[in-house]
């Protein structure tokens, strides 16, 4: 997998068909895109009180910018809707769980749907939130491209074979190249259920426009840039666990 199409935009297309029953044999994995100031806008205001659980209201109230509350509010909302019609069922009864982490065996791995077969990730930069679906295990980011002293402090944290690919580059292409790799590096990380508890370093997943598999793992760019007027300045990546059989 290299680049995938461009997401679906929440608000603006038909919600997904219902799959209660598992996700179609063989199907695609599929990806939304979230503007957090449009779905805000648009947003009924007594939305967070009837569909957030007690545990999101709590935590948005938490945040001390309103932008950070806009966005983790728009986010979560935007999740149940989705999850809600994936589902068949509504937003404020998805049954939200954490699987166990695969480091501790503590109960902060991936999120998931109890008693589903369905698999879902979530992130989200600046305006944008962005989702993905599939049947297997399945990790997403989404970043703002980042500027040249941001990305010479992260690099050193990438594998060795992606800091000298950096290293290789002309300044201008350094920082596309360098979201390309984190994007797909977090969603990795997340579609684990590590998060960054695991180190960055160890795997490598390149840093050109062909994304590097790590192991059962396909990694897949996101179109998203451009994608809702006023997007632009983004990279992300879907890193999803194949159900084929490897080697």
């Amino acid at each position: 997998m290299t680049t995938s199409p461009a997401p679906r935009i929440v608000g603006r297309e038909p919600l997904p068909a219902a799959v209660a029953d598992g996700w179609p044999q063989g199907g695609e994995p599929e990806t939304w895109l979230l503007s957090v100031s449009r779905y805000t806008a648009a947003m009924d205001a007594g939305a967070p009180g009837t569909i957030l659980d007690a545990e999101e209201r709590e935590r948005a109230g938490k945040f001390l910018r309103a932008e950070d509350r806009e966005r983790y509010t728009a986010a979560h909302l935007g999740l149940r809707e989705l999850l809600g019609a994936y589902l068949g069922i509504s937003p404020a009864d998805v049954p939200f769980t954490r699987e166990a982490c695969p480091g501790c065996g503590g109960p902060h791995g991936r999120p998931a749907v109890s008693g589903t077969p369905l698999h879902f990730n979530m992130s989200h930069a600046g305006d944008l939130v962005l989702f993905a679906f599939a049947g297997t295990p399945v990790g997403v980011d989404v970043e703002k491209l980042q500027p040249a002293s941001v990305v010479d402090q992260v690099a050193e944290s990438l594998h060795p074979k992606e800091r000298a690919e950096l290293d290789a580059l002309a300044p201008a292409g350094r920082s596309a190249a360098f979201a390309r790799c984190w994007t797909r590096k977090e969603a990795y990380l997340k579609g684990l259920g590590t998060g960054l508890s695991r180190d960055p370093a160890v795997n490598y997943v390149g840093t050109g426009l062909s994304p590097v598999p790590v192991g059962p793992w396909e990694m897949t760019d996101i179109a998203v840039d451009g994608a809702i007027p006023g997007g632009s300045g983004y990279a992300a990546a879907m890193a999803l666990l194949s159900s084929l059989p490897h080697a």
